[in-house]
């Protein structure tokens, strides 16, 4: 009865959302009635990829900001492996952000150091054993396709290279989920479709991944979840591909 029991438990625990938003609105001033966003509800499974999408100005980076625990919404709750983000103290905020593998748009590399350091310096800060960091690193330049490039600055690299870099660093650590904000921003088709094979790569491994973008194209192609936000509201949430003019 108990091996029963704990299957049961495991299945549930996997059915689990990872991310979850609960009536969550975000104000920058006292006008509560300007809102960033507004009564945003949805979850997201372990191992979903899910797009984030709408017009410049929708909320779609204060909604990753949100699930960082960089800012805290005005209203309503945020649940993140089953963690309420309003009860981490300071101390554990820092130890949560470095659970979570991110992904900027400007890659935000250490330009004095090199590949192998970027990405072993993610190692560093959370204290992993010394003599399995470049193990790890390597496995994780070995998945980038940069494993040539290890001792080359961030200088050194093309635009593409540099996103693979920061991406190898965000999953140095295994991290459960992956936020990437607008990741192919900066970047021309080729490199922007080799990130996001490499984002798709990630997910099949196992890690949920969530991307915000303006990139029609990427969103329409690959065809996954996709969640809508304008004017702060949350307007949308299908597969398929993107609908918000």
């Amino acid at each position: 009865m108990s091996e029963v029991k704990s299957t049961l438990d495991n299945e549930l625990m996997q059915e689990a959302p990872v991310i979850v938003l609960d009536h969550v609105s975000k104000s920058y001033d006292a006008d509560t009635d300007n809102c960033a966003l507004s009564d945003i509800s949805f979850n997201i499974k372990k191992g979903e990829f899910v797009f984030i999408v709408g017009p410049s100005g929708s909320g779609k980076s204060t909604m990753i900001r949100l699930i960082m625990d960089e800012v805290s919404p005005t209203a309503g709750k945020i649940y993140v492996a089953g963690k309420d983000l309003s009860k981490l103290k300071a101390r554990q905020i820092c130890k949560y952000r470095r659970s979570i593998g991110i992904v900027f748009q400007d890659f935000r590399l250490l330009p004095d150091r090199n590949v192998y350091e970027n990405v072993a310096f993610a190692q560093e800060v959370v204290g992993a054993p010394k003599h399995r960091i470049p193990k790890e690193v390597s496995k994780m330049l070995t998945l980038v396709g940069l494993s040539h490039k290890f001792k080359a600055k961030p200088n050194e690299m093309s635009g593409g290279e540099q996103q693979r870099v920061a991406l190898a660093r965000a999953l140095v650590n295994n991290p459960m989920i992956l936020l990437a904000d607008e990741p192919t921003g900066n970047l021309d088709p080729q490199n922007s479709w080799e990130i996001m094979n490499l984002l798709e790569e990630v997910n099949k491994r196992g890690t949920t991944v969530v991307v915000v973008t303006h990139n029609r194209e990427i969103v329409d192609v690959m065809q996954k979840r996709v969640i809508c936000v304008q004017d702060g509201k949350l307007v949308e949430d299908k597969k398929g591909g993107y609908d918000v003019e």
